[in-house]
C-alpha cells in the first residue's frame, strides 16, 4: 500500500518554481490497476516521475513525503532516498515509445542481459527470458531479433517483459497504448490485466484514453492542475462522477454515431470557455471509498 502525504512537486527555473504536483493525499490499495486520467500538463507524469524516484533537476521535491508500504532488498522500508535501488525489483516503469526505450543496435536478447538486476550469469538469464516471453504473447525468435524488425506491439510487449521480469510490486505505465491500432491496443491492455492478475502487483496506468481506464481498472483517480479531484472504484467514478471535471472527461467519449468527439480530451479551456475549476487540496469522502475535492466549478454549484 502506497500512501501520499501532501506531496508538492516542482520545477525550479532560475528564481522561479513552478509547482506540477500541489498537495497531493491519497492512498493506493495493493493488488489493482489504478488509472490516473486528465488532460496534458495536469501534472499526472509529474507524480509517476515522483512515485518512480526519477526526481532530477530542475524538477524537485518541495514538501510531503511518500510511504511505499515495502522493504527494500536490505530489509529496510523504501523511502524517497532509496527507491532508486529498487527499480525493477520493487518498482518499475513502462515508456510509452517501445522505439525510444529499446536500444536499437542490440538484439532483445542482449536487452535482458544488460538489464539492471541480473546477475549476469548470460545463459540462465536467457533461459528465463526466452520462457517468459512466451507468457507474453511473444515468439522465440523475437529474442533474435533487432527492436526495427518487431512490430509496436512486439516492441510494447518486450518493454512490458523487461519491466515485468523481476515481478516487482509496482509497475507504472505510462500512456502504454499509444500509437498502436485498436486490435493491438486491446492486446496490450489484456496483457497489462493478465500481468497483475498472475503477479497480485499494483499497476499505475496513466493515459489520456477514458476508455482504456473504463475496460482495465479497478480504481482511477482524476488529476487538474497539480490535484485530485476524484477518486474510487472505477465503476463509481463511471456511474457517479461528482466533479465537474471528472463529468466533462466521461462526456468527451463518443457515442455511436457521433464522430465529433473521437479522440479528443476534454479541457478544461475547450469546455469551460474562460470558467476555471477550483480545486481544493482536501479529498471528501461522499460514498465508501469515493473522494472527490470541492468546490467543482467556479460559478457552478458542486
Amino acid at each position: 500500500m502506497i500512501r501520499l502525504n501532501d506531496l508538492q512537486i516542482g520545477y525550479r527555473i532560475g528564481s522561479r518554481v513552478i509547482r506540477a504536483v500541489d498537495g497531493v493525499t491519497l492512498t493506493i490499495p495493493d493488488g489493482c490497476i489504478v488509472g490516473v486520467a486528465g488532460e496534458s500538463g495536469c501534472g499526472k507524469s509529474t507524480l509517476m516521475k515522483a512515485i518512480y524516484g526519477d526526481i532530477r533537476s530542475p524538477m524537485a521535491l518541495l514538501g510531503g513525503s511518500i510511504d511505499y508500504g515495502m522493504k527494500g532488498a536490505d530489509g529496510r522500508p523504501v523511502t524517497t532516498d532509496t527507491i532508486r535501488r529498487e527499480w525493477f525489483r520493487s518498482i518499475s516503469y513502462i515508456p510509452q515509445s517501445s522505439m525510444n526505450s529499446l536500444n536499437p543496435v542490440i538484439r532483445v536478447r542482449d536487452q535482458f542481459i544488460d538489464f539492471p538486476g541480473t546477475d549476469g550469469n548470460k545463459k540462465r538469464v536467457l533461459e528465463r527470458a526466452r520462457a517468459y516471453i512466451g507468457k507474453l504473447g511473444l515468439p522465440p525468435e523475437a529474442m533474435d531479433s533487432y527492436p526495427h524488425q518487431l512490430s509496436g506491439g512486439m516492441r510494447q510487449r518486450v518493454m512490458i517483459a523487461l519491466a515485468t521480469f523481476f515481478e516487482p510490486a509496482l509497475i507504472i505505465a505510462d500512456e502504454p497504448t499509444t500509437a498502436l491500432d485498436v486490435v493491438v491496443q486491446k492486446e496490450i491492455l489484456m496483457l497489462l490485466m493478465d500481468v497483475q492478475e498472475r503477479m497480485g502487483n499494483t499497476i499505475l496506468v496513466v493515459s489520456h484514453d477514458m476508455g482504456v481506464h473504463y475496460q482495465v481498472t479497478d480504481k482511477m483517480l482524476i488529476m487538474y492542475a497539480g490535484r485530485v479531484v476524484e477518486y474510487g472504484d472505477t465503476e463509481s467514478v463511471f456511474a457517479d462522477p461528482q466533479h465537474a471535471y471528472t463529468k466533462m472527461l466521461i462526456d468527451s467519449l463518443p457515442t455511436i454515431g457521433d464522430d465529433s468527439m473521437r479522440g479528443v480530451l476534454a479541457s478544461a479551456a475547450g469546455a469551460g470557455g474562460d470558467r476555471a475549476f477550483r480545486v481544493e487540496p482536501e479529498l471528501i469522502e461522499i460514498k465508501p471509498g469515493h473522494y472527490v475535492a470541492r468546490p467543482s466549478l467556479a460559478g457552478v454549484a458542486a
